[in-house]
């Protein structure tokens, strides 16, 4: 490992987020004599974040922790673009209001990672609508769209994808790294910004945009991805059963999101730590030595400490509590997703999918033949079985991690 003088690099590169460097001396160099402004771009299209954008959330509170000052940057102008990395196809665009909503939305989650304010590392949001908004087009392809040739864009790894897989990509989406390359040379101008990061797919989006500054405002800027986070089997990291991991409880409850965590495949837990948590290093040693039944321990921790700061100290201990419960009293935790059944008894198929536990009524009725169906902890093997559910809650499980609460309709 090269050895950096900045504690930025050092705490990054110690911690697993350090992938590439565009110039990692200069950058070491500038860390150790000033603050450096540093900002990661987030898209707008949804009301909450996911785990897959985790990463990028904790390369900012790095950043802050050794003493420098995050930007969050929002795409309210980009989201209405489209941004064509890592995607298949076309993505339905939103409008002002939508827009404004989720921006309002996701910065509640920012306030538990970030501490903002008007000091000099205090992080600070903003939205790349405030100039996007006001380009005017003519202007803007002759002075800035005059730096970008088209032989180079058609290189970048987010349009021959789409190209070679035959899936359309509008003009619209083509123009997203040009106008991601302007809001770095935009940000170093209003907020002395020095800094650009996110993930490796987003690699040539940075250096057009370190080149652009360096042609048009002679400006020094810098860029640095993360490594592609993967499960310990090759998957990409921040998918559950069900779907997208949320980080708003809006979206997914801290029992669920706790029990991710807690899920995480042995062979994952060292690197989760240091990525996820504020665990310290040398603890994170001991914890990932651990083997056999013992690396539940070091999970439990994991869980408790990425849910805690997510979700708040209480939440996590509220979550640990349920999952306590129901696995090691076999009682019904308080926390589990869960579903008001009308009429007195449900199927055991149509509950395991109003519950979340099953993707489909087919998936539902392949888990039930494979013996992975449980009601309040007996195995169920009639796919017409149905549950009667008066009084108590009655716990239904797919397997031996997922659970769910089946409740009387008041």
């Amino acid at each position: 490992m090269t050895e950096h003088k900045s504690d930025l690099l050092r705490l990054l590169a110690s911690r697993g987020y350090l992938h590439q460097v565009t110039d990692a001396e200069g950058l070491d160099a500038l860390a150790t004599k000033q603050v450096v402004p540093a900002y990661v771009g987030f898209d707008a299209t949804a009301a909450s974040l996911h785990v897959g954008n985790l990463v990028s959330v904790m390369l900012l509170r790095r950043l802050q922790q050794a003493g420098h000052k995050p930007i969050v940057l929002m795409g309210g102008g980009t989201t209405k673009v489209g941004d064509p990395s890592g995607k298949d196809e076309v993505r339905k665009l939103l409008d002002d209001d939508g827009i404004g909503a989720n921006i309002a939305s996701i910065r509640r989650i920012f306030e538990r990672f970030l501490t903002f304010g008007d000091g000099p590392t205090d992080a600070v949001m903003v939205n790349n609508a405030d100039w996007l908004d006001r380009l005017e087009y003519i202007p803007f392809l002759r002075d800035v769209g005059r730096h970008f040739t088209i032989n180079r864009m058609l290189t970048f790894d987010s349009v021959k994808l789409r190209l070679e897989r035959e899936q359309p990509l509008t003009f619209l989406e083509f123009n997203y790294m040009i106008l991601q390359a302007y809001d770095f040379m935009e940000l170093s101008r209003r907020f002395g910004c020095r800094l650009q990061m996110g993930g490796s797919d987003q690699w040539g989006n940075i250096v057009n945009g370190i080149e652009l500054a360096r042609r048009v405002d002679g400006a020094e800027v810098f860029g640095a991805t993360t490594p592609l986070i993967t499960n310990a089997d090759g998957t990409k990291m921040g998918k559950s059963v069900n779907g997208a991991v949320w980080l708003h409880e809006d979206q997914l409850s801290h029992y669920e999101y706790w029990q991710f965590w807690r899920n995480a495949d042995d062979r994952d837990v060292g690197k989760f730590l240091r990525l996820f948590t504020d665990v310290p290093l040398d603890e994170i040693a001991r914890l990932e030595a651990l083997e056999g039944a013992e690396i539940n321990e070091a999970k439990k921790i994991l869980a408790n400490e990425a849910t805690a700061l997510c979700r708040g100290r209480a939440a996590a201990e509220e979550a640990a509590e349920t999952a306590r419960r129901t696995f090691e009293e076999g009682a019904a935790g308080e926390a589990l997703p869960s579903f008001a059944v009308e009429g007195g008894s449900i199927a055991l198929v149509d509950a395991l999918v109003s519950l979340g536990l099953s993707a489909s009524k087919g998936e539902a009725r392949r888990l039930i033949k494979q013996g992975g169906a449980r009601v309040n902890g007996e195995r169920v093997d009639d796919e017409g079985h149905a549950i009667t559910v008066a009084g108590e809650p009655v716990r239904v499980s797919a397997g031996k991690k997922n659970h769910g609460l089946l409740t009387p309709l008041p």
